[in-house]
Order: C-alpha cells, then structure tokens, then sequence
C-alpha cells in the first residue's frame, strides 16, 4: 500500500463491531482495528492472531495482512466519522497502527460467473446460539427453559415498550421460516440484505427504525418475479417475502451437493437444542394448541449444523466454566512464563485442535482439563457471534449449473455462495466479563417474569373480588 495510491474517497464505510470497523472498496475489503493506541508490534502480532485462526477454521475466501500510510488513516477516519452509527461513535478509531486485514467484499463476491446484467443480492444473519443450555453444573432453572438471546433482549430493551426478536433456531424448516420473518420484523444487528454491495434492508444502528417492508419488497422483486407477474399491494409484498424466505432456508440447509437442501436427520439427542418456552415461536404453537414442534434435525452436510456442533463445545456452560477459568489463572499468577506453552495466545496449530475434540465433563482437577474446557468455551462463543454471508445471482435460463451450486425459487434460478464472517477467537480475557454478564441476564429476566406474573395474580384476585356475590340471610 503506498502513500501515493490510496485515495480515503475511494472508501466508504461499510460497518463496525465492538473492536474493528469495515469500510469497503470496489475490489476490496478492509477490517481496521479500533480498539485504541496500540504498540505496533503488539497490533500486529494480535492482527496476525486473528488470520491464523480464521484460516485454520474456514478457507472460504482469502486474507491477509497489510500495512496501511498513517496520513491515509487519518484522513479515511475524519471522512467516515459522519456515517457512524449515533451509539458506536463513542469509541474513537486508532489512526496510529496503520495495520488492517485486506478481504473481499462478500455483499459482491462473484465465486461463479454470475450473469454481469443481473444484480448481486446479499443477505447476513448471525444466527446466535442454536441450543438450551444442557450442562449440570447451571444453577439457574430458568436457562434450561429460556434461550440466552430471548433473556438478554429484555437486558436490552427494557427501557423500550416492545421486545425485540428473535433467536434464529437451528430445528427444521417450520421454526426456520418463522424465525426469518420475525427477523425481518425486527433486524436489529442480526440480519441485513444488500443490493450490489449497498445496504437496502437492516439496521446500521440498532436504535435505528425498522425498514419498510414494501419498498424491501420494491427491491427484491426483479430477482423473485423477473416477469412481472404481480402488480403490487400488499399481496405482492408478502408473495415476494414468502419467496425470500424459501430461498435463504434451502441455501441454509443446503450441503455440498451443488444446492439440493439435504435429508433432514434425525435430532441432536437429549443434549440437543430445546425450544425456547419464551420465544414467540413457542407462544405461536400453544395457540394452536401444540406443546411442541415437529421433530427433525438438520442435514449434517450443511452449514447450519456444522456451525451448531461448534456451538457445542460449550459443554459447561459459563457457570461450570468459570471456576477452570479461575484455576487456569491461579497457576498462571504461579508460573506466569507457562502462558505461552499453554497456547492461550496461540499458535492455533494442529495440536490446538486435538485438544479441542477432547469431549469429556468429567473434571480430573488438572489445570490440563481446566484449560482445554477454556479454548473450548472460546471457540463455541466465537460460533454463536459468527456472520453467516448468502449471495445471490439469478441464473440465466441457458446457464449450466454442472459447475456451480443452484437452489430454486418458484419462478427463477439462483447461484449462490455462502460464507461465514468474524471468526476471530474470542478473548481469554473476556471470560470473567461474560461469567458477570450472564448473572445480569438471568437475575433480570427472572425479576422481570416475577414481576409480570405477580400482575397478572394481582388483576385476577381484583376481578375475583369485583365479582363476589354477598349472600345475606333471610
């Protein structure tokens, strides 16, 4: 990157997590880190960090390091502050690294060749976590009824009238297309569609109103109803939403065979996901008198279950993680020389990930046992805050589909590609902020449930008492 060829009007801002910000190109994608002044030595090696261990868990596109001209930073900072988010602007941008990660832009990545007159439709969903919490060592009753992400939006919201939704649930095509309009409903961070690279639908802020369905429905319809089938109205906007819907489950449970959506198999086991008693999935089916969806797994060659049984290396939960964290800590305030030979900071190399597969509960007391259930519990977090990309190129009717995977719509083709965004491996640091945070959320959920049941009890013993008869003897 030389100072001479790098124009800040070139960039735009693209998005932002809690410790790197996005600004996109027309070829190319930059991650640029936020968090503050850092040594930069120290940047890069933590850069650097981040790309070892996406590489080692998906090849899907490729990155690399670079090394930025400070003036250029500077300047790209000063022209993209404006386009921030209102809540994200009290973190200030680090102009004195200069190192970012150099990826392709998945809004436009063309893996086949797509046909160059047809626009790129672009849909991200972070999926959340797919399962209850099945450990022992929960003390909480209620997070074995309650997902995390339905308990944590009234953390969230409660200042708000209305709770946000959803968790995106991992159990067949039914909670599936449920959980997609309810996104859609209310996007907040967790879902957004692009159109050509640029952001049609979704959030930036999640403060921010949600979109108007109808002018979403504007936008998809030369991909859904390339004739002009429908008119408009609101018919024609569910119509093409209901296509929307059909089309990003098929490429969720498609696998590797060229986009045929796989045999549903059978469920996880007793450990398995549960439904959430508290998601409006759950509330749906007791009005229709049923106390339980119909039961199916997910195809195991598919995306969705692949990311489910990283998830599921959470074997314990925080609340039976937290005190091996403690023990890892303590021997590490006795032999703190011993932090590199325990791989906390990397390498992620192939002894890594053996010890990843190692699945038993049963603790030995060994600060070994301790430490693997510590990289295990960082990598499931990662998989439950991982963006999940699905491009979309409508085919053309002579188009062979020998050498590209294809899923169908009920009037069109689509090329697709997916691929899985923020994969860096969450902090070892992070561990005692998470066990605190998780206390927060169930005592507030549990409060605010107390509260809401003590109300209804409350109105019902008013109305009881309106309606007393007083029987006075004759």
């Amino acid at each position: 990157m030389e100072e001479g060829k790098m124009d800040e009007n070139e960039w735009g801002y693209h998005g932002e997590g809690n410790k790197s910000l996005v600004v996109a190109h027309a070829q190319v994608r930059y991650l640029t880190p936020t968090a503050g002044i850092t040594p930069h030595a120290v940047l890069w090696h933590c850069v650097h960090v981040i790309v070892q261990f996406t590489l080692r868990i998906s090849c899907i596109f490729l990155q690399e390091v670079v090394q930025l001209p400070l003036e250029f930073v500077k300047q790209l900072c000063l022209k993209i502050q404006s386009e921030r988010p209102e809540s994200r602007c009290d973190k200030d941008l680090d102009t004195l690294s200069g190192y970012a990660m150099c990826l392709p832009n998945l809004t436009r990545l063309q893996t086949y060749r797509f046909a160059e007159h047809r626009p790129i439709l672009c849909v991200e969903i972070k999926p959340k976590c797919g399962f209850i919490p099945f450990s022992s060592d929960v003390t909480h009753e209620m997070k074995h009824k309650v997902c995390r992400y339905c308990m944590h939006q009234h953390l969230k919201v409660r200042a708000n009238a209305q709770l946000m939704l959803m968790l995106f649930p991992f159990r067949n095509k039914q909670r599936m297309h449920f959980a997609l309009k309810s996104l859609l409903q209310e996007a907040q961070n967790n879902l957004k569609i692009f159109k050509n690279g640029e952001l049609i639908y979704g959030c930036k802020d999640a403060r921010s109103p949600v979109a108007d369905w109808s002018e979403l429905a504007h936008h998809l319809k030369p991909f859904f109803f390339p004739s002009n089938g429908l008119a408009s109205g609101p018919h024609c906007t569910r119509a093409v939403i209901r296509e929307l819907v059909h089309v990003i489950t098929r490429v969720l449970l498609s696998g590797s065979d060229k986009g045929r959506a796989g045999t549903l198999s059978p469920g996880l086991g007793p450990q398995g996901p549960r439904v959430c008693e508290a998601s409006p999935f759950s509330r749906s089916l007791r009005c229709q008198g049923k106390n339980t969806p119909e039961r199916s797994g997910l195809p195991k060659g598919c995306l969705l279950y692949k990311t489910l049984q990283v998830q599921m290396l959470d074997l314990l939960d925080i609340e039976g993680l937290y005190p091996l964290y403690n023990r890892v800590e303590r021997y590490l305030e006795e032999f703190p020389e011993e932090r590199k030979t325990l791989q906390i900071d990397g390498p992620y190399d192939e002894a890594f990930y053996q010890k990843l597969l190692d699945l038993s509960t049963e603790d030995d007391g060994t600060v070994a046992f301790a430490l693997t259930k510590v990289q295990q519990y960082r990598v499931a977090m990662t998989a439950k805050d991982c963006s999940i990309m699905i491009a979309l190129s409508p085919c053309l009717q002579d188009a062979s589909s020998d050498q590209r995977p294809v899923v169908p719509s009920s009037r069109s083709r689509f090329a697709f590609s997916v691929s899985v965004l923020d994969l860096d491996l969450k902090p070892y640091e992070s561990i005692p902020h998470q066990y605190k945070l998780d206390g927060k959320i169930v005592n507030y959920y549990s409060k605010t449930v107390r509260a809401k049941d003590n109300a209804v009890m409350s109105t019902r013993f008013k109305e009881s008492e309106d309606c007393t008869l007083v029987l006075h003897k004759v």
